[in-house]
């Protein structure tokens, strides 16, 4: 196993998650940035069931072309030439 110190935190080997460690709700659909789940499913990840989880990770890819692109970033910066 080559998993730096603080990559074992994150890792839960008996739950499939699609967290990306990019943890940052849009404030107004309150949906992950980095995930695409909602806090509130973010939240309960750890006692849903397998169906439910898998439910949720299918609508992931629909959720993510609703939500506004990013305006931050390195990115962001070239594009308004800052």
């Amino acid at each position: 196993m080559n998993d730096r110190p603080s990559d074992i935190v994150w890792r839960r080997d008996e739950i499939e998650s699609p967290c990306v460690k990019i943890c940052v709700l849009q404030p107004e659909t309150r949906i992950c940035l980095g995930c695409y789940r909602t806090g509130d499913e973010i939240a309960a990840w750890s006692r849903l069931s397998p169906e439910a989880r898998s439910a949720i990770m299918a609508e992931l890819p629909e959720r993510a072309k609703t939500l506004p692109g990013r305006r931050g970033g390195r990115a962001g910066r070239i594009a308004r030439g800052t």
